[in-house]
C-alpha cells in the first residue's frame, strides 16, 4: 500500500482547475494569435481577453474596463504602490500594517529609502488592524493606504468596509491585497469603498504567472506604469498579453464566483476539526489569529519548546507537506513577521505551522494529520533545550489518571 500524501501548502502553489486548463488549451495552439492584431487570427483571442475581463470584474463587483492584467500578484501591488508615488513625485506619505506581504512592504520601504514618509502600523494579538489607527495616522500629505483584505500566514480577515469608508471619506486612495481572500471572501469594490484591487490567479485555481490590479476608474489617471512599451492594458501594463494565462484567470474567476458558498463551507469544517483535532491532541498548541473572523482554508498553529522547521521535515517524511509561514519568508528560515507583529515571541513564532487548504483536500487528510503530528511533537519536545525540566514527565503522570 502506498503512502498517503497530503498536500496542505495550497498559499505556496495551487493545483489548476481541469475546467482551467480545459478553457486555456485552444489558446496555445489553435487561437494563438495577438489580440492586438486586426486581421481575423487576433478576433478569437481579442474576445476571450474580454471574456476573461469581464469575468474577473464580476468576482469583486468592478466593471470589466477596470482590469488591468499582470504578470504576477506582486507586479500588480509594485504598480499600486510604486506608480501612486510616481504620479505623485515621489513626494507624500503611505500607510500600511506590520503584517503585509512582502510584495507590499518591500516596494514601500523601497520608496522610504528614497524619502517618502511611511507610516507601519501595529496590529493586535490575532492580527486586526484598527481602523482608527489608520484614522489617527492620516495627514494631508497621505496618498496612498495599502491594507490586506486578509492575511495569508495567520487567516484574519480585516474590517474592510469600515476601512474603505473611512479612507473614502479622507479622499485617500485604498490599495487591498486581495490575493489570500478572493477565492474565499465576497469582495464588493464598489460598497467597501477599494479603490485598487490586487488578484492572483493562482490563487484561484488558475495558472501561475498571471495577476490583475483591479481599478476604481478615477485611479487610471493617478498611476504611473512600470513598464513602457506599446501601451497595452489602458497604457498601465505594457507588453503583449498572455492570452491563455489571461483566459485561465477568467474561467478560474468565474468559476470562484459560482461556487464560492459551497466551496467556503467544505473547508470551513475541514479547517475547524483540524484546529480541533490538533489543539485538543497535543498540549500548548494554540490558534494564531482571529478564532472566528478568518479564512475558512487557514489553520496557523504553533506548539511550545519545537521548532517549526523540524516539525516541517518530519510530516514531509509522513507525507504530508505543510509550510512554516509565507513561501516568500520560508527558505530565510527567519520568524514570521506577522507572528512577531502580533506579539508572540521569537521562541514561539519559531514553533509555528502553516496549513492552507484547499477544495481538493478531505477529512481523511486532515485525520491523517492528526493522527500524524502528535507523536512527532513528543519526540521533538523530547530532544529539544526549549522544553522545561520534568514537562514531559508531567505529561506522562497526566496520562495515567
Amino acid at each position: 500500500m502506498e503512502p498517503r500524501h497530503v498536500y496542505l501548502d495550497h498559499s505556496a502553489g495551487m493545483p489548476m482547475d481541469p475546467r482551467v486548463l480545459e478553457a486555456m488549451l485552444p489558446f496555445f495552439m489553435t487561437h494563438f494569435g495577438n489580440p492586438s492584431s486586426l486581421h481575423s487570427h487576433g478576433s478569437e483571442p481579442r474576445a476571450a481577453v474580454a471574456k476573461a475581463r469581464g469575468a474577473v470584474a464580476a468576482l469583486v463587483n468592478a466593471s470589466p474596463d477596470d482590469v488591468i492584467f499582470t504578470g504576477s500578484a506582486t507586479e500588480a501591488s509594485n504598480l499600486a504602490i510604486l506608480g501612486t508615488a510616481s504620479k505623485a513625485g515621489g513626494e507624500g506619505h503611505i500607510i500600511t500594517s506590520a503584517i503585509e506581504h512582502f510584495s507590499i512592504l518591500n516596494p514601500i520601504a523601497h520608496l522610504a529609502k528614497a524619502g517618502l514618509k511611511v507610516t507601519i502600523l501595529p496590529v493586535d494579538k490575532q492580527a486586526v488592524v484598527d481602523p482608527a489607527a489608520i484614522r489617527a495616522a492620516l495627514t494631508e500629505d497621505t496618498i496612498l493606504v495599502s491594507i490586506g483584505y486578509a492575511n495569508g500566514e495567520v487567516g484574519t480577515i480585516q474590517d474592510m468596509r469600515t476601512i474603505g469608508e473611512m479612507t473614502s471619506k479622507a479622499g485617500v486612495p485604498l490599495h487591498v491585497d486581495a490575493v489570500a481572500a478572493a477565492a474565499h471572501a465576497p469582495i464588493d469594490m464598489r460598497s467597501e469603498h477599494i479603490d485598487m484591487l490586487t488578484l492572483s490567479a493562482n490563487d484561484l485555481y488558475g495558472p501561475k504567472g498571471v495577476g490583475a490590479l483591479v481599478l476604481a476608474p478615477k485611479m487610471k489617471a493617478q498611476l504611473d506604469p512600470l513598464l513602457f512599451g506599446g501601451g497595452h492594458e489602458r497604457g498601465l501594463r505594457s507588453g503583449s498579453e498572455n492570452v491563455p494565462g489571461i483566459v485561465g484567470m477568467g474561467k478560474a474567476a468565474a468559476l470562484a464566483k459560482a461556487e464560492m458558498p459551497k466551496n467556503s463551507a467544505f473547508l470551513r469544517s475541514l479547517r475547524d476539526r483540524l484546529i480541533k483535532g490538533v489543539t485538543s491532541e497535543i498540549k500548548d498548541s494554540y490558534l494564531n489569529g482571529h478564532p472566528e473572523r478568518r479564512l475558512p482554508n487557514n489553520a496557523n498553529l504553533r506548539f511550545s519548546f519545537v521548532e517549526g522547521e523540524g516539525l516541517l521535515l518530519n510530516l514531509d517524511m509522513e507525507g504530508i507537506s505543510v509550510s512554516t509561514s509565507s513561501a516568500c519568508t520560508s527558505k530565510t528560515l527567519e520568524a514570521s513577521h506577522v507572528l512577531k507583529a502580533m506579539g508572540v515571541s521569537h521562541e514561539e513564532a519559531h514553533g509555528a505551522l502553516l496549513f492552507v487548504l484547499s477544495k481538493e483536500n478531505n477529512e481523511v487528510d486532515i485525520d491523517h494529520v492528526i493522527t500524524r503530528l502528535p507523536p512527532i511533537v513528543d519526540r521533538l519536545r523530547a530532544m529539544s533545550p526549549l522544553t522545561p525540566k520534568g514537562y514531559l514527565e508531567e505529561e506522562l503522570d497526566t496520562d495515567k489518571l
